[in-house]
């Protein structure tokens, strides 16, 4: 059964930096894109960054650009979520999701496209 595994998150300071994990079990990331959503109390899930296999590509949600870094390690099968410069707005469960795509493919926020989802992480930014 394939699962992702995530890690990282907490309570952190406004301008603080967080950093999330999400490793893939039973099934190898390289032929998978990955993307992180997050879920706001009272929001809809929205997308915040996605990375397509091998990395060519990656998306960015204009809240978070400049700040957040989406990175990939094979190796490892794991995709990491660098979170700096965190703002209150930023609180939210964080989920990641992959799904099989080609390298060509441009990721997009579609869920849809995601058929493996982690546990939710949650992230709390406040002082």
């Amino acid at each position: 059964q394939p699962q992702l595994v995530q890690s990282g998150g907490g309570l952190v300071q406004p301008g603080g930096s967080l950093r999330l994990s999400c490793a893939a079990s039973e099934f190898s990331s390289d032929d998978h894109a990955f993307c992180w959503f997050r879920q706001a109390p009272g929001k809809e899930r929205e997308g915040v960054s996605c990375i397509s296999p091998g990395g060519d590509n990656t998306n960015y949600a204009d809240s978070v650009k400049g700040r957040f870094t989406i990175s990939r390690d094979d190796a490892k099968n794991t995709v990491y979520l660098q979170m700096n410069s965190l703002k209150p707005e930023d609180t939210a469960v964080y989920f990641c999701a992959s799904g099989w795509h080609s390298t060509y493919w441009v990721p997009t926020f579609d869920d849809y496209e995601y058929d493996n989802w982690g546990q939710g992480t949650q992230v709390t930014v406040s002082s």
